[in-house]
């Protein structure tokens, strides 16, 4: 901390920041501030550090804050940083209160320097019930360092005098009165009426995975009120299908933010007639025109889905396609296929061949026979069909044999070759 900074040092700079949000705290009712140091008290000589030169200064109290300003003022920076065994020491400066929130401010200049690990300091506090909530900022950090320390808590990068102010104001401010916001979903006439589906905020920067919720409407109807980290530029991602994002998200702490973002859904039911039980067959939907597959529906099920066009492949025998199919807002669209039948298929020798659908005049290929089986069962879509098939034992292409057949739904047809 008494290295150069901003045409000063870090402690003085330090000083000066926190000797004026500590003067914001004395008059806010309901508030116990304590100071713990650390690094102070033992010098750092060649080859020895004092990685338990820390300690509590000013026990928690409703006056904490003006006799922690004091501390401040004088406090010179002597020896190492042990930041785990520090924060494992602030577990216990709380007082016993079970409707406290207890919030830890970490600052520092350094990483850890004792071989400890914070991370797991943090973790054991928690598995304890020890509410705390730490915040560390980093002073003039390289951010490789101070990301190292995303474990404890929330991070912030103070690069300079004006930003460590700001910081420690949006702290400070987030830990009395935090910043809120609702997520609206919009449906297809920019109302907020989308809910009960996953969405997820991340860090613009850094990419990171900050918060991942349903969505919910409160007891008044609107989207629930959530409270989140106000210093952070946020991409929101809703988990619709196909999913939606927005990028550029920024809030303005200490109020309440609404962010906007269109998500209007509708719904494909799929059925099979005469049969009510989950099946095999699944269908690929893919939006009109475009052959990424953006999701695969069982039948039945009824699956939500962003209002627009679509194109869907069925995998039944034959392939069922259904191209331009359209998803209104809030309403399901059907789709039903008929109960497949199934052939039962032997051949007790083995061979080769395939299965063709006779349909509207056309010889229509389905699928090949396997020609290590003897005995194969296929579930088809009602119609007329043909099996081409030559045994295995056979060499020549002229005791190739047809067979035509019938599938009716939810009946077997037997075949012997």
């Amino acid at each position: 901390m008494n290295a150069p900074w901003q045409g000063s040092s870090r402690i003085d700079i330090a000083r000066r920041v926190m000797a004026r949000s500590l003067d914001s705290l004395k008059t806010i009712p309901n508030l116990e501030v304590g100071l713990r140091i650390y690094g102070h008290q033992s010098p750092l000589l060649p080859g020895q550090q004092d990685c338990n030169d820390t300690k509590l200064e000013v026990p928690f109290s409703p006056q904490g804050a003006e006799k922690a300003k004091g501390w401040i003022n004088y406090v010179v920076p002597k020896g190492t940083t042990p930041i785990a065994r520090s924060l494992e020491k602030a577990g216990g400066d709380f007082p016993e209160c079970k409707k406290c929130r207890n919030v830890i401010i970490l600052v520092t200049d350094g990483i850890e320097a004792c071989d400890e690990d914070p991370c797991a300091i943090a973790k054991a506090l928690r598995s304890k019930g020890i509410i705390v909530k730490p915040f560390v900022i980093g002073i003039g950090m390289n951010m490789d360092y101070l990301n190292a320390l995303e474990c404890i808590g929330t991070v912030y990068d103070a690069s300079s005098e004006e930003t460590f102010k700001q910081v420690l104001n949006v702290v400070i401010s987030q830990a009395l009165n935090n910043t809120t916001c609702q997520i609206n979903i919009n449906d297809i006439h920019k109302k907020p009426t989308e809910t009960n589906i996953s969405f997820s905020l991340y860090d613009e920067k850094s990419g990171a995975l900050k918060y991942h919720y349903i969505h919910t409407m409160n007891k008044a109807g609107n989207p629930d009120t959530l409270t989140i980290d106000p210093l952070l530029t946020y991409k929101l991602v809703v988990h619709s299908v196909p999913q939606v994002e927005k990028k550029g998200i920024r809030l303005i702490p200490q109020k309440h933010n609404i962010i906007e973002i269109d998500a209007p859904q509708g719904a494909i039911e799929t059925k099979i007639s005469g049969y009510n039980k989950t099946s095999s067959v699944m269908m690929i939907v893919r939006k009109k025109g475009e052959m990424n597959t953006i999701y695969a529906q069982h039948f039945p099920e009824k699956q939500d889905y962003l209002v627009g066009n679509y194109d869907l492949e069925i995998l039944t025998l034959p392939r069922i396609y259904m191209t331009d199919v359209k998803v209104n807002q809030s309403a399901t669209t059907k789709i039903e296929i008929p109960l497949a039948g199934t052939l039962d298929l032997n051949t007790p020798i083995g061979g080769y061949g395939a299965i063709f659908q006779l349909e509207n005049g056309k010889t229509n290929w389905v699928c090949d026979i396997k020609d290590e089986f003897s005995r194969q069962s296929f579930n088809l879509q009602p119609g007329k069909y043909k099996v081409v098939y030559r045994n295995r034992k056979t060499s020549k292409t002229v005791y190739t044999t047809e067979k035509s057949f019938t599938i009716t739904s939810g009946q077997t047809t037997v075949i012997t070759l």
